[in-house]
């Protein structure tokens, strides 16, 4: 149909009537068609149907019901307009549901889009079927005549015909005495109707029937109706049987009419719900953004200040990437890269991964592996090894990466502080060999290590020869007497857990420990302690109480390998005076940094705790058991609890999702607002995940394979 019927069809029913059948509104009147269309005969063919509707359209369609009609695509206008003047096609869709829209285009189809959604083209194109049954003999008029309230005429007349003329007493009264209502006064009291009639007999004042007792008459043979009057009830009962089966035909469409409605509307709303929760994770996106903004300023600000007088403005404070939000700064062509892909593999070490973190997105990479005392240093932008950090005389457990700063913490019990900007690849490499050999013929580590007093070494030569003046260690930090497993630091405050059952609070700028706080102590004079729903409080006494050796079997992982679990201290963070930290025993406790006290203990894990981390709302946290916890601070109850088929080795969350590594090759991903679980695996790792770390689309990951995987989210 051309453009100009579009506009106007919904206002001037002439132009619809034109619109639709232009031939025979030149010709006939819309009495005269009104009449010819009422009394033709009715042979049942689709076309007259067809033609039918198409001639009464103008004259029953309304004014709403052809603004209705007018919104219909212009793909099916246009066919209606090319079939009407045949008379051989009809859009019935926009006729039997003309209150209706199909939304075609790019908008969201939405709850006031009320047509079922069920390919209305194709519908059209495709053959009217023939009827069967019944239904065949049925006619457009006679499936009206069946619905009408006059087609009940022919059961009245019937009924009235079997109307026998007894001695009468009313029912209506005997009915609402029977109901304890009140009964008019025989004067007053209107005549039964001779529906509610009964024969009875005359009884004495004793109940007894008066005089003598003869044989009930049957109705039925009071009253003779004729061999044709009972034809044409036979007649009628066909016919009314007939129309009960349209009728019930007719029911049973608009049920299932219904039901695709509600299938429809179901999935309408499905749809609409995933929306809702699109809006809601960009909120909390946007959310995150202007916090990073935020910062953004705020580091700017002081940066110009520090740069107009140098010489008493204090550096610039920024927030540390474990607790910085928003995007981050990305190359243009990281938008090129596929989501959920690990795009670049950096293999070097030769055994299982067990730390690493690294600074920014494409910026600088520091790993380490189970035997391996040396980290290594990589360049992100470019997938190469830059260098190693040596100096330590174990294996490194636990590392934390802040723009050039490093700190790493291994099992000689030693803190190192690095500054990543003065390895030298050259220099490593050429005097790497010497450096070992000399640093293993002075000192010999055996995994014991002997208590030291409270301190701190800078690049000075000590008796234990652990410095190099012309190295990137700047500072090392020394006083657990076993491995350190767990740090974090900020600002100027480091806290460091360990193995001897302690955690320690460092003073950056002097190098001094501020406080020792004792795990055992803890243990042994108990503060509120919150239970988890629905778990037991269960611990490991045996493990805990005593100064002994800990350590556990972890639980298999997917490949069915498993390992002695040695690190008592899983992981600890800080925040102000607040400081968290996960241990052996299964406990999440909350210390007071201020006192050295814990002031809070969270009890629900059921194995040790392996990794933690918390914000201003929800403390997370993984565990041997198979599980994540997710604590409310305030409250310090369980919010929500993620279960894993395997132990749980590492997390990462923000407000949106969380990030973990559960003994699979895959990376899980738990979307904390639409509650669904996802894994990473595309060209991912062979062997079970065991470390991780992301930033804003940025993941890297370390697995048993000995191999580090760098992900876009």
């Amino acid at each position: 149909m051309s453009s100009k019927f579009k506009g106007k069809s919904a206002n001037r029913p002439d132009i619809t009537r034109a619109a639709l059948d232009p031939e025979q509104s030149t010709v006939h009147s819309k009495m005269d068609l009104v009449s010819k269309t009422l009394f033709a005969p009715f042979n049942n063919k689709k076309k007259d149907s067809s033609r039918i509707l198409t001639d009464l359209a103008p004259v029953i369609m309304t004014p709403r019901m052809i603004n209705a009609a007018a919104t219909v695509s212009s793909r099916s206008r246009s066919s209606l307009g090319a079939s009407a003047p045949g008379g051989s096609r009809l859009d019935f869709a926009t006729l039997g549901r003309a209150p209706m829209r199909l939304t075609l285009g790019t908008r969201r189809i939405t709850s006031r889009d009320l047509q079922i959604i069920e390919a209305t083209d194709e519908l059209l194109d495709a053959e009217i079927p023939e009827a069967g049954g019944i239904a065949s003999d049925v006619s457009l008029l006679r499936g009206f005549n069946a619905t009408v309230p006059s087609s009940e005429k022919n059961r009245t007349r019937r009924k009235q015909m079997r109307n026998v003329e007894t001695p009468r007493i009313g029912l209506k009264k005997l009915g609402m005495s029977a109901r304890g209502m009140m009964i008019e006064d025989e004067e007053e009291r209107s005549i039964a109707s001779e529906e509610d009639v009964v024969v009875v007999s005359r009884l004495d004042e004793r109940g007894k029937r008066k005089g003598k007792r003869r044989g009930r008459e049957s109705l039925s043979s009071a009253k003779a109706l004729g061999k044709d009057e009972l034809r044409r009830q036979t007649q009628e009962i066909i016919l009314d049987k007939e129309n009960l089966h349209v009728r019930r035909s007719l029911i049973n469409s608009e049920i299932a009419e219904i039901n695709n409605k509600i299938k429809a509307l179901d999935s309408i709303r499905g749809s609409l719900e995933q929306d809702l929760l699109k809006l809601h994770e960009d909120e909390l996106e946007l959310d995150d953004e202007l916090e990073g903004v935020q910062e953004r300023i705020e580091f700017e600000e002081a940066a110009f200040r520090q740069s107009g007088n140098t010489k008493t403005a204090p550096v610039p404070h920024v927030a540390p990437s474990r607790r910085r939000r928003g995007p981050v700064f990305l190359p243009s062509e990281h938008d090129e890269l596929p989501p959920g892909v690990a795009f670049m593999t950096l293999e070097s070490h030769l055994t299982p991964i067990a730390a690493l973190d690294f600074s920014e997105p494409y910026g600088t990479l520091v790993s380490a592996s189970q035997a391996d005392s040396q980290p290594r240093l990589w360049d992100l932008m470019t997938g190469s090894e830059i260098g190693r950090l040596r100096g330590h005389r174990g294996p490194v457990k636990c590392i934390q990466v802040e723009d050039n700063l490093c700190l790493t913490g291994a099992e000689d019990g030693s803190v190192r502080l690095w500054d990543l900007r003065l390895v030298d690849e050259e220099e490593w490499e050429r005097d790497g060999l010497a450096d070992v050999a000399e640093e293993d013929e002075g000192t010999a580590y055996d995994g014991e290590l002997v208590e030291k007093p409270n301190g701190i070494r800078s690049n000075e030569p000590s008796e234990a020869g652990t410095a190099d003046q012309a190295g990137p260690c700047i500072r090392l930090f020394e006083g657990h007497s076993k491995a350190v497993t767990a740090l974090y630091f900020e600002d100027e405050c480091l806290v460091t857990g360990a193995s001897d059952k302690t955690l320690r609070q460092w003073d950056l700028a002097t190098g001094q420990c501020v406080m020792t706080m004792d795990i055992l102590w803890a243990i042994s004079h108990p503060q509120p302690t919150i239970t988890g729903t629905g778990i037991p409080n269960h611990t490991f006494p045996s493990a805990a109480a005593s100064a002994g050796h800990f350590a556990v079997p972890t639980p298999p992982s997917a490949d069915g390998s498993w390992d002695m679990y040695e690190d008592f201290v899983g992981g600890v963070q800080f925040w102000g005076y607040g400081l968290v930290s996960g241990s052996g025993d299964g406990a999440v406790r909350m210390w007071d940094m201020r006192t050295g006290q814990a002031h809070r203990t969270l009890m629900g894990h059921t194995g040790p705790v392996t990794c933690l981390q918390f914000d201003e709302m929800h403390i997370v946290s993984g565990s041997l058991d198979k599980s994540i916890r997710i604590w409310d601070v305030r409250t310090g109850g369980t919010f929500e609890t993620l279960k894993y088929d395997h132990a749980v080795t590492a997390l990462q969350f923000d407000t949106r999702k969380v990030i973990a590594a559960t003994g699979e090759n895959g990376v899980k991903i738990y979307n904390r607002t639409s509650m669904q679980h996802s894994s990473l695996s595309t060209n991912g790792h062979t062997q079970p995940v065991e470390r991780l770390r992301y930033m804003d689309r940025y993941l890297v990951s370390g697995g048993r394979d000995a191999a580090v995987k760098i992900w876009t989210l």
